[in-house]
């Protein structure tokens, strides 16, 4: 059978899945390999060190840099209030002294006679790192993290926007070609994932985070709404650093598109489910995907799970998404995977594959134009 890898987009019912949670710096470890945790639940901890301010102590008092430790009255690793006296010149015979007050809570750092500088350093930033995902501590990696093993729903989106959130799904439309509007959302979609159809109006982008709700899931939304709420342009890097106050996920891609039948039947049978959502996204080199992952109840389950470490070919039957246009964003299946290069109107010649889509078209595209929809 003709076999080629392409890129997949997933939409799992039961899977197995995997997530490594590290510290930005080495730190302590607050859970052990074996437990039973839940997504809201640190793991890790530790301390950023914080923010350094330089002070050009002999430039303010008017003497030499060597001459530092003479007027100093705090030495290295000493503690320092705010607006406390930390150097003080003599003045003539005891009168006419100059102070030097530290311009923030600290301690210094280290004291030169070379630039009769002093380094002051604000109070170390605590961080911690949740579990994200209810599951299993599998591992840990000594002074740096865990890796956390669930098995659940695992769905993936074209592009998001909004770091990691954690909240229940609930539906708010019931077609998923429907567009998602002001009135579809009230109050009680508060600490919410609020699942739509097609598209997400930018009001009701502003009337979900006005309720407070975690996360909007959707089929499309449009660049100039999108920019609109986020009050920028984005950049072509990377997402999920954003400060906007809800995360959102786009299932298809840029535009009013009908989210996929498959993931709006998967989302809704999850309705009221706990989700850990990411709306990160990376374009480039060492894709990265928006995902929602809902952990399966703690029971015995006969489903089959399926390995997500593993590439997955294309072949004949396979469900695709096609990713370019004059097609862009139909559904279809594989029906045919030539061996001969094709040429293409760019003159080029590429591997191609036959798909029949879901209104029975027939259609032959360029591989690169299609992505796997995983089941």
């Amino acid at each position: 059978m003709a076999h080629a890898y392409t890129p997949g987009l997933k939409v799992l019912e039961y899977t197995v899945l995997t997530k490594q949670r590290r510290l930005p710096l080495p730190g302590e470890i607050v859970v052990k390999k074996g437990d039973e945790i839940s997504a809201e639940q640190v793991v890790a901890r530790t301390n950023l060190p914080g923010n350094v301010q330089t002070l050009n102590v002999a430039g303010l008092l008017g003497i030499l840099p060597a001459e530092i430790d003479d007027v100093m009255m705090k030495k290295c690793g000493n503690k320092c209030c705010k607006d406390e006296v930390c150097a003080e010149s003599k003045g003539f015979f005891g009168l006419f002294k100059s102070q030097v007050k530290s311009p923030i809570e600290g301690e210094i750092e280290s004291i030169s006679k070379i630039t009769g500088q002093v380094i002051l350093r604000e109070p170390p930033i605590p961080v911690e790192v949740i579990a994200y995902i209810d599951g299993e501590v599998i591992d840990i990696i000594k002074n740096e993290g865990v890796e956390i093993r669930t098995v659940g729903s695992f769905i993936q989106g074209i592009f998001g926007i909004g770091g990691e959130t954690i909240g229940h799904i609930a539906m708010a439309t019931d077609d998923p070609a429907e567009v998602l509007t002001p009135s579809s959302i009230d109050k009680s979609f508060e600490d919410k994932v609020i699942i739509g159809g097609s598209m997400a109006e930018y009001a009701a982008l502003e009337k979900a985070r006005d309720v407070g709700a975690k996360g909007v899931v959707v089929g499309g939304i449009e660049d100039q709404d999108l920019k609109r709420f986020m009050g920028y342009d984005i950049g072509v890097a990377i997402t999920g650093s954003e400060k906007v106050g809800i995360t959102l996920i786009a299932t298809e891609g840029f535009g009013k598109l009908r989210m996929a039948h498959r993931t709006f039947e998967l989302l809704k049978s999850l309705s009221g489910k706990k989700t850990s959502m990411n709306g990160a996204t990376q374009i480039r080199a060492g894709v990265m995907r928006p995902e929602l992952i809902v952990p399966a109840e703690k029971k015995a389950s006969t489903k089959k799970t399926a390995d997500l470490s593993a590439g997955t070919g294309l072949e004949t039957g396979m469900k695709v998404r096609i990713i370019r246009e004059p097609y862009f964003g139909l559904i279809g299946k594989v029906i045919g995977l030539p061996v001969e290069l094709a040429k293409v109107e760019t003159e080029a010649k590429v591997r191609v594959l036959d798909v029949e889509l879901e209104d029975k078209r027939k259609v032959t595209l360029p591989r690169a134009n299609v992505e796997i929809i995983e089941e």
